[in-house]
């Protein structure tokens, strides 16, 4: 049974975060963390779920829970998704922002 996130998952951006600038390097960065199927899918998951998900990725991606972890490292990393500790879970969701951002470095090309 899918739930809609609970506020406090996935919360938005910190106030007064910085903007990246406009970097061939921050396009690089993005496209890195982009540039694996796996990466994809879990992006594809949950844009098209439009909650926090937590456990229902590995059964959704169909990989090893380590691999999908390490996945999940990379979109963090990148600041392509946003993490919640949600007691002895994770919850996941895209940052929007960043995908847009990504597209908009995208067409500059």
């Amino acid at each position: 049974m899918k739930k809609k996130a609970p506020e406090h998952c996935c919360p938005p951006p910190k106030a007064g975060a910085k903007a990246e600038a406009v970097t061939d390097a921050g396009l690089a960065e993005l496209a890195k963390a982009m540039g694996h199927p796996a990466r994809v899918k879990i992006l594809r998951l949950l844009l098209s779920k439009d909650v926090c998900i937590c456990g229902d990725i590995v059964l959704e991606v169909g990989l090893a829970q380590s691999t999908v972890s390490q996945h999940l490292k990379v979109l963090k990393r990148a600041g392509l998704i946003r993490g919640e500790i949600d007691g002895p879970k994770t919850c996941y969701c895209v940052e929007r922002a960043a995908l847009r951002r990504f597209q908009s470095l995208l067409g500059a090309l």
